[in-house]
């Protein structure tokens, strides 16, 4: 079984370029975020040709999560219990936002998430990603409680580099998101909490990244940021025989800005 995690940078912009992805890849499982289309704007019918079903959560332009499976789509759930919301308004309700979605897809329980950037620390939006990813610690941490043998892929656009050797230049994210110290410790939280980051063991560092800026040359320069993963359940984690990044999706015309990233299971 072969599962992968993209952020796609607008699903309606790269379907075609997914679909053919997903063919020459032979992938099973493909969580996409930053889909940017509500659910009727969503391009299932190329995906569904090539023999895949899609479960999708989005509103308009921004955010949006996917999950798209030719094993099958069980179980699906959109969004999870606790998950905190926003609004750029301060005085407006907070709606949670289309950034979780799961399905249970060949025995694996697949979560697509695309974690809140954070924006700035000073920034609400940076609260309320540390609230975001809290709360989902506290729920997976949850699901193991109640099944320790469920296999659980985590699977997303975390928007945080664990490691100094996760950023091209540690000292231009001195004061700023995706490495200070409270994102770290949130990520590493899952860790605590039983999830392991199934694809750095066959993908070690420095310079292998999953994300690069479409700005400042960042690609051909190597100037890229690894925020990419697959944070996996003890009974996935055993399942686990390789992972890789597929740097070369970067490149070319209409490439999104990251980097699928691709891990290999047991049957």
């Amino acid at each position: 079984m072969r599962i992968a995690t993209w952020n796609i940078n607008s699903i309606r912009a790269r379907a075609d370029r997914a679909v053919a992805w997903l063919e020459r890849s032979q992938v099973d499982v493909l969580a996409l975020q930053e889909t940017k289309c509500a659910n009727a704007q969503f391009p299932e019918a190329p995906f569904r040709e090539a023999g895949y079903a899609v479960a999708h959560t989005g509103n308009g332009q921004w955010n949006g999560v996917a999950i798209v499976s030719r094993l099958g789509l069980g179980d699906v759930r959109i969004g999870f219990d606790g998950q905190p919301g926003f609004h750029k308004d301060p005085e407006a309700p907070a709606e949670p936002e289309p950034r979780a979605i799961a399905a249970t897809c060949g025995g694996v329980r697949i979560w697509s998430l695309y974690v809140p950037n954070g924006r700035d620390l000073a920034d609400r939006h940076y609260r309320y990603k540390l609230d975001w990813l809290a709360a989902l610690k506290d729920q997976a941490e949850g699901w193991l409680a109640a099944d320790p043998e469920a296999k659980i892929a985590l699977a997303g656009d975390w928007n945080i580099a664990p490691f100094d050797e996760d950023v091209w230049d540690p000292s231009l994210f001195e004061g700023k998101t995706h490495t200070s110290a409270p994102e770290r410790a949130a990520f590493f939280a899952f860790e605590q909490a039983g999830f392991t980051d199934v694809a750095r063991p066959h993908t070690p560092g420095p310079g292998l990244y999953t994300y690069w800026d479409y700005t400042q040359l960042r690609f051909p320069r190597r100037e890229g940021m690894r925020i990419d993963f697959v944070l996996g359940s003890p009974a996935l984690a055993r399942a686990v025989q390789g992972a890789s990044v597929d740097r070369e999706e970067r490149k070319g015309k209409g490439a999104s800005d990251h980097a699928p990233v691709v891990v290999d299971l047991e049957d």
